[in-house]
């Protein structure tokens, strides 16, 4: 369980630099249902990430900290955590012709220096 919790901080930074460095956000340049699948996932990796540190059993009392309430964080853990990976699924198969473009362009900007 301390690898889960700490692994899930780690993502939770990754992610928020993916979003930082991608410059879309939510208000970017994407069409609605792209700014809606967005909202979707910062709105489960909200309430992944709190309920996760309500969980925790390792991070949080490491803090100093402790929780009440497991049967309410519990579950809403698990739910966030079902609904952020379909959501990132969609994601990643949706952007993957995008970032491949991108890839493609540079690898050929590369290869005419």
């Amino acid at each position: 369980m301390p690898f889960h919790e700490y692994l899930g901080a780690g993502i939770f930074v990754l992610m928020v630099a993916h979003v930082v460095a991608s410059g879309e956000g939510l208000g970017g340049r994407g069409r609605w249902a792209q700014r809606v699948l967005n909202g979707a996932l910062l709105v489960a990796l909200a309430f992944c990430v709190v309920s996760g540190a309500m969980v925790s059993g390792t991070l949080l009392p490491s803090l100093g900290f402790y929780a009440t309430g497991y049967y309410f964080w519990g579950p809403l853990h698990a739910l966030s955590a079902k609904v952020l990976l379909a959501a990132l699924l969609v994601h990643i198969v949706l952007r993957t012709p995008a970032a491949a473009s991108v890839l493609r362009r540079e690898l050929a900007r590369e290869n005419e220096r």
